[in-house]
């Protein structure tokens, strides 16, 4: 392969380290309206009355809506990024009476400029009558207290939702008489495991830009992931048919998920629609924090059945899952916690996987990099880890036994067969890099300093298996270049560079012959958005197609111009020429010069793609850290890691993807923490509260890859983004345990939970 599993630098990327790019911001003009919202001080709370007329006096203000300015009983939408109809319940207003969480929006203030609206969001009075919250997600279920007591509240999909029960969604699913095998086993490890809320932590805030256009359209210009789904969610919130919609991208600075939810769009799309003024909304850092859509806080209770020789048996999985004041993304993450878990051991004889996600008056979870497989891999992984000592097994050989192979039915995962799988040599290469035999489990450095190790697997998917569709439109230019347009958003993933080798290895042209533009919802093809782990496995396909269509047309219109048949012509990339004749030649720019004049074959193709499939990708990593047993502090040396993503398109950018996602799982499993106070009110409200990790904060990151070939997708490929993030969590909690000898079910693993540990354990002793 020319182009394909080479590692090109990404396409923007001098433009990037000399500052050029431009982001929304820098996109607006200066004298927009500047909108803000006022938040609800109450985790629970009507709004009685609220008097703006001192603030609407403020010089400058042009407008200030309030519940009073949205019917209360229209119908209610949703802000989760998914396909119509979606999983998530339609539970939100856009301005409601009824204020569920602190940060809750309860007025709208647009005006000239950050001054005045400071100061007329000061003057807006609000009486509220305050109600006892929600805030234990332990006693939500079937609580007296509705979170969703309306009536126009509705659930689109039979998920198990009522919001009479404050219910966004049960589900159980079994395979075999798990009850049964478990009492069967010889032991059976039963832990509740916790993981907290943690932020997504873009250096870009959420934002956006609305203007009118000459047709009298609302033009929305957003950091966003989903264009085509924020169209229809603003739509929806507006009550405005979506003909009068458009969505476009801009570069975005970052997302991981949260860009998945439409967070702000809806706030200064209303104020353009009624003002037909342009405005834009731009979250702080405190927003960000305090009213956006955290990873759900999950507490999983695992059973997990094995013989005495190692062999994994069964597994029982029971997930609560907290979705805050609204149920974005709730009824799906939760899935993944057991689906996208369980799978990974092939030999179990049976499996229960069910799950409650209940309403509570905290802020509103949404996605995040890994979607729930995060959460339920740190229960399972760091069982089959305890399991491992008890049998005093090396963890690693432990899951040789067990591992899922290439080939086999994962009931597990909804029944699919293991199409590729190269998990067996991640094992052994991981092992490999980190040294394991030498480390394993710990070693006593004096002066209260114990090094450690600890390991733990992982599998995603690649896209929603029957329901994502990815779309790209290639057409050739003067001279003969190429123009993707695609709906894909390239969050700084690089997809923008993936998707242009994949059609340059399908034309044969250099990379920089391709031009990617995306993403529009009035010119990109339809997508369905840059999540789940979908862009490189299902738009990449569709690129694919797209190319290898575009390369017929450009055959049969060459053919043409040199009067043959068109299976008579072969085509270099450069050129069509006689395969009988290869002197008889017609030039690629002399084609495309040819479609405009007096030629009815168009060289523009658009292609569409849906898998049935999802293929998971699968990762190893293994962390060795240093505990120091005074202070509790944990230093992490080195984490090495081997992902199975099919072929990589980009290996270079595949890395970074890697290195990236684990850092963020070292942040989950030792600093990042979302905790309120009595009252529901967010404790860390920016990033001197809340600890993410920085390069300096973690020691050598490696990532290699063993190569499966997945038939389905692009040249092989599966999916990167997700998978990278879940192996951190059991790894380092492992590697603590090592060090210590206490093990940690609860994430973050802080210093303060370390040294009373220790100090528990030499009382003990003492």
């Amino acid at each position: 392969m020319n182009t394909v599993n080479r590692p090109f630098r990404k396409k923007d990327a001098m433009q990037l380290v000399t500052g050029q790019p431009v982001y929304m911001d820098d996109l607006v003009p200066a004298d927009c309206l500047i909108v803000k919202l006022l938040r609800s001080p109450h985790a629970n709370a009507i709004v009685k009355s609220i008097d703006t007329a001192v603030a609407k006096k403020v010089p400058g203000i042009e407008a200030i809506f309030t519940w009073e300015d949205v019917p209360q009983d229209a119908r209610r939408y949703t802000q989760a990024g998914q396909t119509y109809p979606e999983a998530s319940p339609y539970d939100r207003l856009l301005i409601d009476r009824h204020v569920r969480f602190v940060g809750d929006v309860v007025a709208i203030v647009a005006g000239k400029d950050d001054k005045c609206v400071d100061k007329a969001l000061k003057l807006i009075k609000v009486a509220y009558e305050v109600l006892e919250p929600v805030l234990d997600y332990h006693t939500a279920k079937d609580n007296p207290i509705l979170v969703h007591p309306e009536d126009n509240w509705e659930s689109l999909c039979p998920v198990g939702a009522d919001n009479k029960r404050n219910l966004c969604a049960h589900d159980e699913c079994s395979d075999g008489d798990i009850d049964g095998v478990l009492a069967d086993c010889d032991i059976v490890i039963d832990h509740v495991y916790h993981t907290k809320a943690c932020q997504q932590a873009m250096m870009e805030t959420f934002r956006t830009y609305c203007s009118i256009d000459l047709y009298g359209r609302l033009n929305v210009l957003s950091s966003t992931q989903i264009v085509f789904h924020a169209r229809r969610i603003i739509a929806n919130a507006l009550h405005i048919p979506k003909s009068m919609v458009r969505v476009t991208k801009p570069r975005i600075g970052g997302g991981f998920g949260a860009k998945q939810t439409a967070v702000c769009e809806v706030y200064p799309a209303f104020v353009t629609w009624k003002t037909k003024k342009p405005s834009k909304l731009i979250f702080t850092r405190e927003e960000s924090q305090i009213a956006s859509t955290p990873r759900h806080e999950m507490e999983i209770h695992l059973r997990l059945g094995a013989d005495r020789d190692g062999t994994i048996r069964g597994l029982d999985l029971y997930t609560l899952s907290n979705t805050g004041a609204y149920g974005e993304h709730g009824p799906t993450t939760v899935g993944l916690s057991g689906h996208k878990s369980i799978p990974l051991y092939g030999r179990a004889e049976a499996f229960r996987f069910t799950y409650d996600v209940v309403y509570t008056n905290h802020m509103s979870a949404g996605a995040y990099r890994g979607y729930g497989a995060t959460q339920g891999l740190f229960a399972v992984e760091s069982a089959v880890n305890e399991l491992a000592a008890k049998l005093h097994m090396d963890p690693f050989k432990l899951r040789e036994m067990n591992i899922v192979k290439e080939g086999q039915v994962m009931p597990a995962y909804y029944g699919a067969v293991n199409t590729s799988c190269a998990l067996d040599r991640c094992l052994a290469k991981v092992h490999e890099m980190i040294n394991w035999d030498e480390k394993y489990p710990c070693r006593d450095m004096g002066n209260g300093k114990i090094r450690a190790v600890g390991m733990g697997m992982a599998m995603q998917g690649s896209g929603i298996s029957g329901m994502d569709v990815g779309s790209a439109t290639l057409k050739v230019n003067d001279e003969g270049f190429y123009t993707l347009l695609i709906g894909a958003a390239d969050m700084g993933t690089g997809c923008d560079t993936t998707l242009a080798q994949i059609a340059a290895e399908v034309l044969e042209c250099d990379l920089d012959n391709i031009t990617v533009f995306g993403a529009d919802t009035d010119t990109s093809p339809y997508d369905s958005g840059s999540y789940a782990s979908s862009t490189t496995y299902i738009t990449g396909k569709a690129v694919e197609k797209c190319a290898l269509k575009l390369r017929s047309q450009i055959c049969k219109l060459g053919a043409q111009l040199l009067d043959c048949s068109e299976n008579d012509v072969e085509f270099d990339g450069k050129t069509v020429f006689a395969s009988a004749d290869p002197s008889k030649s017609v030039s690629l720019s002399d084609i495309a010069t040819a479609s405009m004049f007096g030629h009815d074959i168009p060289l523009e193709v658009t292609e569409t793609h849906m898998s049935p499939l999802s293929p998971p990708p699968y990762m190893v990593g293994a962390a060795e850290v240093e505990v120091d047993t005074e202070t509790g502090e944990v230093k992490l040396l080195e984490f090495d890691a081997c992902v199975d993503c099919g072929t990589p398109i980009n290996p270079n950018l595949t890395r970074v993807q890697a290195e990236g996602g684990i850092l963020q799982g070292i942040g989950m499993t030792l600093t990042e923490n979302v905790t309120y106070d009595q009252r529901g009110w967010p404790m860390e409200n920016s990033f001197m509260q809340y600890k993410i990790p920085t390069r300096v904060d973690v020691g050598k990151i490696r990532v290699e890859f063993e190569n499966s070939y997945e038939p389905n997708g692009p040249f092989g490929a599966k999916s990167i983004g997700e998978v990278v993030i879940n192996t951190p969590l059991p790894a380092i909690s492992d590697a603590i345990c090592n060090a210590i000898g206490t093990r940690f079910y609860e994430l973050p693993i802080t210093p303060e939970k370390i040294a009373m540990a220790v100090a528990e354990t030499e009382g003990a002793v003492g």
